[in-house]
């Protein structure tokens, strides 16, 4: 258990013992990182989604060092505290994932020789496909890998084929760096929290943080990211490379998920030999570290499961 009692004082607060750093990249962007020491039991890294920073998983990082792991996490180039990539710091922008990938590839190696194995590492959403492509394309290697809602389809409100020339299109027309749209997740009827998560408290987190810190505030993405979000994902889905991966992979899918496309995740999950599909039904949205009690518990109890099975 932890040893704060209170659940919203510790989703609040950096831990006594966690370190904010940042480390260079080899083109000089500074990438700020979070560390929480050895335990005894291995070292696991996390990767948020788009528009994501290291506050908003701090309960999970406590979890899991309670369970003995050593915790990493960076803020991907061009949102949290490290940087952005456009000139509106409020619009999530990126011509192209390659960037992220080689600063995953670069912080991999250091990191796993000053920790004790097993290495693990866990990516959601956006993180969750970044993660998938580096083990794809075979820039890291890892003990386990668990992917939480991870982006491997995006949803569309026009369909995933019209979406894709849409964004191409509009990428092609004025600056590709402008808005997709103005709210934060995608266009659509629904709130922004129920897009996320049925938890009031941990939704209102995000929110707290971003108060504390409004340099971390990052809005809706450019038509830069989202073509390339469209078509990066494609080319994952359709790279041969999936049947041979033989990492032992966890996939928590939330059938409801209205930012992903669930059925894209389960697909890739069929097609990896060594891999593990969790679904979630109704009450669990994209956030299934971030959702609601009896969800919340049910991810993190998969994800020890998997990793007493395969990162003893």
């Amino acid at each position: 258990m932890s040893m704060t009692t209170d659940p919203a004082a510790m989703r609040r607060a950096l831990p006594a013992d966690a370190r904010l750093s940042f480390d260079v990249a080899a083109d000089g962007w500074r990438l700020r990182r979070f560390s929480r020491d050895e335990r005894g039991r291995g070292a696991l890294m996390f990767q948020g989604g788009r528009g994501d920073m290291i506050e908003k998983y701090l309960e999970a990082f406590g979890d899991w060092h309670d369970r003995g792991w050593a915790v990493t996490a960076f803020d991907w180039r061009g949102q949290g505290g490290s940087g952005r990539l456009g000139v509106d710091p409020h619009v999530g922008h990126c011509d192209d994932f390659a960037p992220l990938i080689a600063d995953l590839a670069e912080v991999w190696p250091n990191w796993t020789a000053q920790q004790d194995g097993p290495h693990v590492i866990v990516g959601h959403s956006m993180g969750g496909y970044l993660v998938l492509r580096a083990l794809l394309d075979g820039v890291i290697r890892a003990d386990a890998v668990v992917l939480v809602a991870p982006m491997l389809g995006l949803r569309s409100p026009v369909g995933a084929w019209l979406g894709t020339r849409v964004a191409q299109a509009m990428r092609r027309i004025g600056d590709p760096a402008r808005p997709a749209w103005k709210s934060h997740e995608r266009p659509g009827m629904l709130p922004r929290q129920r897009l996320l998560t049925g938890d009031d408290a941990r939704y209102a987190d995000e929110e707290w943080w971003l108060t504390a810190q409004p340099e971390l505030r990052l809005g809706p993405p450019s038509w830069a990211w989202l073509a390339e979000a469209f078509a990066a994902t494609a080319r994952l889905r359709a790279d041969p490379g999936l049947g041979a991966l033989s990492t032992p992979v966890l996939m928590l899918v939330a059938d409801n998920d209205r930012l992903v496309v669930p059925h894209a995740a389960a697909q890739v999950a069929t097609r990896l030999p060594n891999a593990t599909l969790v679904r979630f039904g109704a009450g669990a949205a994209h956030e299934l570290l971030r959702e609601a009690d009896p969800v919340r518990a049910r991810a993190m109890a998969a994800i020890d499961a998997f990793l007493d099975r395969h990162a003893a």
